[in-house]
């Protein structure tokens, strides 16, 4: 991973993010508006979630690189107005997703070894 993994991400399950922008279709909100998980881990967390629902093995190695910005901070304050609130964890949306994310790379995986 770039950097020393202590850069601070959210990261918005794809159904949350769906859920606000339904609600901001049928609203009277006009500009910008923030739809984010308020849900705050650094990318080492981020990492080590995802190897813990995979069931795997990993060796985290930290190598020189462009990490970005430390953290972003927004406010959710216009789209919870509507009522909307992120319902989805990080490790629950992980687990949710890392199935399938598993099968594709299984496809690809026999795709290519049955084309040789």
């Amino acid at each position: 991973m770039w950097g020393d993994g202590s850069a601070v991400r959210s990261y918005t399950y794809v159904d949350d993010m769906i859920d606000g922008i339904y609600r901001l279709m049928q609203s009277d909100l006009e500009g910008p508006v923030n739809i984010g998980n308020p849900e705050y881990v650094t990318v080492n967390e981020l990492v080590r979630t995802v190897i813990e629902v995979a069931g795997k093995h990993v060796k985290i190695r930290h190598v020189d690189g462009p990490i970005g910005v430390q953290s972003r901070n927004f406010s959710n304050g216009r789209i919870e107005s509507l009522g909307w609130r992120a319902q989805w964890p990080l490790r629950r949306g992980i687990e949710a997703t890392y199935p399938w994310i598993a099968a594709q790379v299984g496809r690809h995986e026999f795709a290519v070894a049955g084309a040789s």
